[in-house]
């Protein structure tokens, strides 16, 4: 999934959605989700090996919001492979570093981003399970896109949090889950 996507979100805006290279995700990274770390300390080891996609809006020309997506089993499982060598129907995809700047934040755009690493997840990776590290101060916010928790509460520095997972499938990425904008 290589493509773009042009989509309206909130009246008068328009969003594009392309994939990026993982440098062009740090700035906003960096600013939205760890504003007390360098740039540099946002860089992962794994970028080099992901999908990152960033949703533009027609009056910038950085990305207004961020994901980068991995083909990651889910923690305690090994990435399944079948006999020809390709991933099975439980390959899970792992999304990770996924912000928004805070002028744009309640205008669709995060759904519609996620909505969009959900199927990139599903048709380019072959992911059947998508899953993240959430935030517990952004849990209601993925669970009213169809996520569920999954595992113990744990932290990251002083930062409180939850996996949460949601089963891929074409009407997943394109329907219920994501109308809750």
């Amino acid at each position: 999934m290589s493509e773009e996507t042009d989509s309206e979100v909130k009246p008068n805006l328009v969003l594009r959605i392309t994939p990026i290279d993982a440098d062009a995700t740090l700035e906003l990274r960096q600013s939205v989700l760890w504003p007390s770390l360098s740039v540099a300390d946002v860089l992962l080891a794994e970028d080099h090996m992901g999908l990152h996609f960033g949703a533009f809006v027609s009056q910038r020309e950085k990305p207004i919001a961020v994901i980068s997506l991995f083909n990651e089993p889910l923690p305690g499982q090994h990435l399944i492979i079948s006999g020809n060598d390709s991933p099975s129907q439980r390959t899970s995809a792992r999304f990770r570093k996924f912000a928004c700047d805070l002028m744009y934040q309640n205008h669709g755009i995060g759904t519609k981003l996620l909505q969009h690493a959900a199927e990139a997840a599903r048709s380019t990776l072959g992911a059947s399970i998508i899953w993240c590290d959430a935030r517990t101060s952004s849990s209601a916010w993925y669970k009213k896109r169809g996520m569920v928790e999954f595992g113990d509460l744990f932290y990251k520095g002083d930062v409180e949090y939850i996996r949460m997972q949601m089963s891929l499938d074409a009407d997943t990425c394109k329907t219920s889950a994501y109308n809750a904008i």
